[in-house]
C-alpha cells in the first residue's frame, strides 16, 4: 500500500509540480509555497523595528500617520514581485495568508504596532473582485488578525471603477482614486488605532485617499502596513 502512495505521489508530481512560488524551483512533497532558500534570501525591510523609516517618509506632510512598514523590499523581476504575481493573478491566496501570519508575528511583538484595534484592507472595487476572486488586501489582511490576535474588517468601501495605476505619476494616482472610497459604520470606529494594509505601496496615493476618508473619524490613530515597498 506505501509503494502505491509513493507512486501515486510520484506520479501527481509529475503532472502537477510543487514548486517554490518565488524562485519556481521544485519543492518538497510537504512544504508548501516557499522554499526554504527563498525564505531566508527574500529582502525582509526591517521597517517595523523604526519609527521613521522610508515607508513612512512617504506620508511626511501628507497625513497624520502614526506608524507605517512593510515586509519586504519590491524589486522588478525579484522573488517578491514572483510572490505578489501569484498572490494577485494566479489565485494563490494561501500566499497573503501566510507573509500576513509571518508579518503579524513581527507587528505584535514592535512598540509602534502593537495597540492597533482592527485591521481594514483597502478595497477593490466589486467588478475586480469578481474578476479575480477575492481581494489580494483582505487575504493579507486575514493572515495578519491571525498573527496579531486581533480582528480584521471591511469597513473600506470602493464606490468608484478607477483605470490602473500603473505609469501614472503620484499626483495622477491620487487624482485617479481620490474620491474612490468611502467608510462604512463610522461611528464604530471612532477613538480606536486602526491598521490600514494593502499588498505593496508605491507612490503611496491609493493608501492616502484611503486614510484620508478614515482620518475623518474623531480620535483615530492609523497606522499602515504592506506586504511590500517599491523602489
Amino acid at each position: 500500500m506505501n509503494t502505491i502512495k509513493k507512486w501515486l505521489s510520484s506520479f501527481l508530481g509529475l503532472l502537477y509540480p510543487n514548486l517554490c512560488l518565488a524562485c519556481s524551483e521544485h519543492l518538497p512533497a510537504h512544504k508548501e509555497y516557499i522554499c526554504i532558500a527563498c525564505q531566508y534570501k527574500l529582502p525582509e525591510t526591517g521597517f517595523h523595528k523604526d519609527w521613521d523609516n522610508p515607508f513612512t517618509e512617504r506620508f511626511w506632510g501628507r497625513i497624520n500617520l502614526f506608524s507605517g512598514a512593510a515586509l519586504y523590499h519590491f524589486t522588478k523581476g525579484g522573488k517578491t514581485q514572483q510572490l505578489i504575481h501569484h498572490l494577485k493573478y494566479n489565485g494563490k491566496r494561501e500566499v497573503g495568508i501566510r507573509l500576513g501570519q509571518l508579518y503579524g508575528s513581527y507587528l505584535k511583538e514592535t512598540p509602534a504596532f502593537e495597540c492597533s484595534e482592527l485591521i481594514i484592507p483597502v478595497p477593490l472595487h466589486p467588478k475586480k473582485i469578481h474578476s479575480r476572486g477575492y481581494n489580494q488586501a483582505a487575504v493579507f489582511a486575514q493572515g495578519l488578525s491571525e498573527g496579531m490576535n486581533i480582528p480584521w474588517s471591511s469597513v473600506l468601501k470602493r464606490n468608484q471603477f478607477t483605470s490602473t495605476q500603473t505609469h501614472k505619476s503620484r499626483l495622477e494616482r491620487f487624482d485617479n482614486v481620490s474620491t474612490a472610497f468611502e467608510v462604512k459604520n463610522a461611528s464604530m470606529l471612532e477613538g480606536k488605532h486602526l491598521l490600514l494594509v494593502d499588498d505593496v505601496i508605491t507612490t503611496g496615493a491609493t493608501l492616502e485617499a484611503c486614510a484620508l476618508q478614515l482620518l475623518k473619524i474623531p480620535g483615530i490613530r492609523l497606522s499602515m502596513a504592506t506586504i511590500a515597498i517599491a523602489g
